[in-house]
């Protein structure tokens, strides 16, 4: 096995959404993130699946994002929060429907933890839905926690939600 690992100025985000388009909503969501972020490296397909946590909402499409943000992970963080007020995201109830939802799940190998942000996200092994485009994306990196590859992780998830895989694609 190859083992892979991101560059440090590299990050791996998820986009999410569950109201009205989804899929433009995905579209707007990767374009603001080239002009207030960075490049996107590269795109998995478009994933969706029920909703996690409150299953009583629809079903959500997502998207793994390769980025390199030339960014300190906090200021990432401000940057995607301005993002999805931006685009009309309100903050009020946790697993609340959401026209976007913009994770940080990596930067680099870094890990790190303060009251705003852990890198690397701490749900990533217990998501199906985040864990197959990360597949698609980076299936040999090595979670610098857990010491296993994403296709570890994927293959080992307990997460009993289906995902899909859309035959759209955002465009680059």
């Amino acid at each position: 096995m190859h083992v892979v690992n991101l560059k440090p100025n590299s990050a791996i985000l998820l986009t999410g959404s569950n109201m009205g388009q989804r899929l433009l909503h995905l579209q707007q969501a990767a374009k603001a993130i080239v002009s207030e972020i960075g490049k996107i490296e590269k795109y998995s397909e478009i994933y969706e699946t029920s909703a996690w946590g409150n299953t009583q909402q629809p079903a959500f499409l997502n998207q793994a994002l390769l980025i390199e943000p030339k960014l300190s992970p906090d200021e990432l963080l401000t940057k995607i929060l301005h993002i999805e007020k931006s685009m009309g995201r309100e903050r009020k109830v946790r697993w609340e429907p959401r026209i976007i939802d913009i994770d940080i799940l990596f930067y680099g190998s870094e890990v790190s933890e303060n009251k705003h942000l852990t890198i690397p996200h701490p749900e990533i092994p217990n998501r199906r839905f985040v864990l197959e485009p990360l597949n698609e994306l980076v299936p040999e990196m090595v979670h610098p926690l857990l010491k296993k590859t994403i296709s570890q992780l994927l293959n080992e998830c307990n997460d009993p939600l289906t995902v899909t895989k859309l035959n759209s694609h955002v465009q680059k």
